[in-house]
């Protein structure tokens, strides 16, 4: 078989053979744009803010605020501090924008949470 003379269904073959698929051009993370969001990075600590962009572990949020220190109103971990709010801690100024890299987790507030975060 030459490779020169694969037809498009051939070619798709082969690439699922080998775990390619196509992609959409979207990230995983884009469903969460225009969500209030805590977003945990590897260097760069937790954040939380609405997310303006998403695109692998690059994230823009918008209204963000950095959570030097948290405790959640109920849970130990930043679920708990999403769902719930904060109870307490040392929360850092809005800042207008800012661009995260190393971005691991995001997790959408709920109303209550953002109001507590953004009231600290």
């Amino acid at each position: 078989m030459n490779i020169e003379d694969l037809t498009i269904k051939q070619a798709r073959e082969l690439a699922a053979l080998f775990g390619a698929t196509q992609s959409s051009g979207e990230s995983l993370g884009s469903h969460m744009v225009g969500k209030y969001v805590i977003a945990r990075c590897y260097s760069a600590g937790v954040h939380a803010g609405e997310v303006v962009k998403a695109h692998n572990d690059e994230v823009i949020l918008k209204n963000a605020r950095r959570l030097w220190q948290w405790q959640a109103k109920d849970g130990v971990a930043l679920s708990g501090l999403a769902q719930h709010g904060l109870k307490g801690g040392k929360v850092d100024t809005i800042v207008p924008e800012i661009y995260l890299t190393g971005v691991c987790e995001l997790i959408p507030c709920s109303a209550a949470a953002k109001d507590s975060i953004h009231g600290a």
